[in-house]
């Protein structure tokens, strides 16, 4: 059985440096010129307006933390964001802040020691969660505008990894994981046409990846899941509901829920 690429090592860091550039200025195409008011079925609080500016904000903020190389938690996250005044102007104020993201990472030391939320506690994390939060809502600003979406297959394989690598950290903005349990239920997240598998069992006292093949293949899965590399990920994030076409199931189903259940944030 294939693992992925190494249950928590990062793809190459240039790699995230040049694709957060990609993603952050086709998420700025999309949005520009639509209706800043619409609404975001993925986020549904989150108009077109709120969902740009959040993205926005969050690079700002991981560059502010970069560049300070924070060695602990940050008590505040204020963060000076330049907002144009009309909010049809946010598409062209995401892009505009690209420079100073490509100057903080290419400063960065990838392997530099810092405080981060979760598993990597080195300052590639926080390029990689970069990079998965602007691929994530490019989709679904694309999606509220009735557009289809594309997301290349490794970028979408590490971003499935990162998120749950990190997933047992995430209690702190998503409460629902502290109480994800189990009795050893062992769930597989297989990529359909790639042989990557990612395993992770709930034990009595919370839930962990399976990370090497040795260890995940040591007990069969209570319940499989398989997609595309593309699929998976907006399946872990909610966009997808495993009874789509796009997955094949085989298990119990039940596990599954419960998963959801707790996950989403």
């Amino acid at each position: 059985m294939a693992t992925t690429n190494g249950a928590g090592h990062p793809l190459p860091y240039d790699t995230y440096r040049e694709a957060i550039e990609r993603e952050t200025r086709r998420f700025a195409e999309a949005v520009r010129g639509a209706d800043p008011a619409g609404a975001v079925p993925a986020c549904p609080d989150w108009t077109l307006a709120e969902l740009t500016r959040h993205v926005g904000a969050v690079q700002r903020w991981f560059c502010a933390l970069l560049t300070r190389r924070v060695q602990e938690p940050p008590r505040s996250r204020d963060v000076e964001l330049g907002l144009p005044g009309d909010e049809r102007d946010l598409a062209d104020w995401l892009a505009a802040g690209l420079p100073e993201v490509a100057a903080v990472l290419r400063a960065t030391n990838p392997g530099a020691a810092m405080w981060a939320w979760g598993e990597d506690q080195h300052a590639r994390f926080w390029a990689r969660r970069m990079l998965c939060e602007t691929l994530v809502h490019r989709v679904d600003a694309e999606h509220a505008l009735g557009r289809e979406s594309d997301v290349d297959p490794v970028l979408a394989a590490d971003g499935v990894d990162e998120f749950l690598v990190n997933l047992p950290y995430a209690g702190l903005f998503a409460p629902g994981v502290t109480k994800l349990r189990g009795d050893g239920e062992v769930l597989a997240f297989g990529c359909a046409g790639t042989g990557e598998e990612w395993r992770v069992r709930l034990d009595p006292h919370g839930f962990r990846l399976l990370p090497r093949a040795g260890d995940a293949a040591s007990e069969p899965p209570a319940v499989t899941v398989r997609g595309h590399a593309a699929d998976l990920l907006l399946l872990l994030y909610g966009r997808r509901s495993y009874q789509e076409p796009a997955f094949e199931v085989s298990g119990e189903t039940a596990v599954l829920d419960r998963w959801f259940a707790h996950t989403a944030f």
